[in-house]
């Protein structure tokens, strides 16, 4: 460790690894995705479940996990170490069961869930639930060590074999069990090798096995053990035999184990040296398996781009349909021409300079014979034609968009996820796009009145009126392309800008009245696009994610270095 045996600088970088792993979402349906997703789950778990803690807490006992093949005498071999039966052993298999810790009782304060394994739920009593942790408290368990009974890791039961695959990860020392049966079964040496690969500490059990075959098998299993790089590995040895009434072996054949387990508890420099062994080589593993992750990150973050630029490309489209629609006159026919034409034909035009006695006049009016002014006609129209327009467009964005997904594995994946939600359009964007469009209106009403100010006392603007100039306005912002010849009234319009005002000011009223317009409809169509964004994030880690993963893997590898491992290793 260093040199005042602090790991503050190797937690640190561990947390911030375990930051970006854990924001790393990796759920677009790429080659590879499986993978990363298991790799990325399984680091969270070795860091939780053991690296975070033991670092933490490096003077927590000794955790020693007994796992091995199905019927190898693990549990036996558990409740004959401790003198007593505290775990179960399963007359059929599979045997679904929580694992059982066992510790001595001076030590309990360790084993709560703040300070390992906290996915699993404490319990005083063996049941059938693997997401639970028995806790049994034994005076002939040293103190400084405790022993864990894992699952068989062949189970053909899932949560059994996933659990066998945590509690081994957590372990400090691994008690691997076999039989003379098993010993060569591939499933536990796919675990021994992934011990020797992060130099776990590891002690071989050779369990139920006859007398008569004792030195063949045995010297079998040394040499297969010395080929994976286990070689140093102790290696002890439990004849076939007798349990008594209590289902425990004899004192005598687990005697050289159980001294063994008892010098390490006495030991604090042995228990502190297996400890700093195993963790070194966890976080080493750590650390290489993290470029992994940072790879699948990086193949997500090529069609995460992909994916944005259908989006993009969609609402962009939509945008510039809404901005030619506006203004080449497409909006100019129907109710909103014939409104506009009775309105610029009629004698509103010519009504006095007050306008507040034109709108008591037209209230008046209204209560007479029960119809609106003209110019709130068109605003109305106005208005409501510009409101399907939006919505109209939004949902041509979000056609597109949803189209384009389609044509990938990666983007059918997420809409699969999202239902048919994305195709359409928000369900509260109508009233949006009525709510914009009314402000906009109001919207012509203030511009006239600020940069038209100087106009405000001419003849042809008293004659017109506020209202009346900014509904014009409103009509010529949505026939400014429109052709001169058109019968919609379009030209009408312009020109009648262009006398109530000036044809500078004009044009600058049409520019800041349709900037405005414009602007209020992108927000609301990135506003409908951000959905796509949401899902994206969700399903898939920014480009930038993986260099953030792969900083943060070699600050920790350079934390290793200078607060693991002793200045005297190679």
């Amino acid at each position: 460790m260093s040199r005042d045996g602090s790991t503050a600088t190797l937690l640190a970088a561990l947390l911030k690894l375990r930051t970006e792993l854990g924001g790393a979402a990796l759920g677009l349906d790429v080659p590879g995705a499986a993978e990363g997703r298991e790799a990325q789950r399984s680091l969270l778990s070795q860091l939780d479940d053991y690296i975070l803690p033991r670092l933490v807490q490096l003077g927590a006992p000794l955790l020693t996990v007994i796992g091995g093949s199905t019927g190898a005498g693990k549990s036996t071999l558990v409740n004959s170490l401790v003198g007593r039966r505290v775990t179960e052993s399963g007359v059929l298999r599979p045997t679904t069961r929580s694992a059982v810790l066992v510790h001595n009782p001076a030590d309990a304060e360790w084993f709560q869930p703040d300070r390992i394994l906290p996915d699993l739920a404490r319990a005083t009593t063996q049941s059938h639930d693997t997401r639970a942790l028995t806790l049994v408290a034994a005076h002939t368990v040293p103190q400084g060590l405790a022993l864990l009974d894992a699952p068989d890791v062949d189970s053909v039961e899932a949560d059994n074999r996933r659990l066998a695959g945590e509690l081994l990860a957590a372990a400090d020392l691994w008690l691997f069990v076999t039989s003379a049966a098993r010993y060569a079964d591939q499933v536990p040496w796919d675990y021994l090798r992934e011990a020797a690969d992060r130099s776990a500490a590891v002690a071989i059990v050779l369990d139920r096995t006859p007398e008569s075959s004792m030195g063949e098998v045995r010297g079998h299993l040394a040499r297969m053990l010395t080929a994976r790089g286990l070689q140093d590995s102790p290696l002890f040895t439990v004849l076939e035999g007798d349990v008594d009434e209590d289902g425990l072996l004899a004192p005598s054949a687990v005697a050289p184990i159980l001294n063994w387990l008892h010098d390490l508890a006495a030991d604090p420099e042995v228990r502190a040296a297996i400890v700093t062994q195993t963790l070194d080589g966890a976080v080493r593993k750590i650390v290489f398996s993290a470029f992994d992750v940072a790879d699948a990150v990086a193949d997500q973050g090529a069609v995460l781009t992909s994916l944005v630029e259908d989006v993009d490309r969609a609402y962009t489209g939509a945008e510039a349909a809404f901005a030619k629609d506006l203004s080449d006159g497409t909006l100019m026919r129907g109710e909103l021409a014939a409104r506009w034409r009775d309105f610029a034909g009629s004698g509103d035009l010519l009504r006095g300079a007050d306008d507040r006695i034109g709108r008591l006049r037209d209230r008046i009016v209204d209560s007479v014979r029960g119809r609106r002014a003209r110019v709130t006609e068109v605003q109305e129209s106005l208005a409501h034609d510009i409101e399907l327009l939006l919505l109209e467009q939004a949902e041509a964005g979000a056609h597109a968009a949803y189209q384009a997904w389609e044509e990938s594995a990666a983007g059918r994946s997420l809409l699969a996820g999202s239902g048919r939600e994305l195709e359409r359009a928000t369900r509260t964007l109508r009233s949006r796009a009525e709510r914009i469009a009314s402000d906009w209106i109001e919207a012509c009403t203030e511009i006239v009145r600020s940069e038209g100010a100087e106009h405000r006392m001419t003849a042809r603007f008293l004659a017109l009126g506020t209202s009346g100039s900014a509904v014009t306005l409103g009509v010529c912002v949505v026939s400014e392309l429109a052709p001169r010849d058109d019968a919609s009234g379009a030209t009408m319009a312009r020109d009648l800008l262009v006398d109530v005002f000036d044809d500078a000011t004009a044009h600058r009223l049409l520019e800041l009245a349709k900037e405005d317009l414009l602007r209020r409809a992108g927000t609301v169509l990135r506003d409908e696009r951000q959905r796509f964004y949401d899902v994206l994030a969700r399903a898939a880690a920014a480009p930038s994610a993986a260099d953030s993963i792969r900083a943060a893997a070699r600050a920790a590898e350079d934390a290793r270095h200078t607060d693991l491992i002793p200045e005297d290793w190679d």
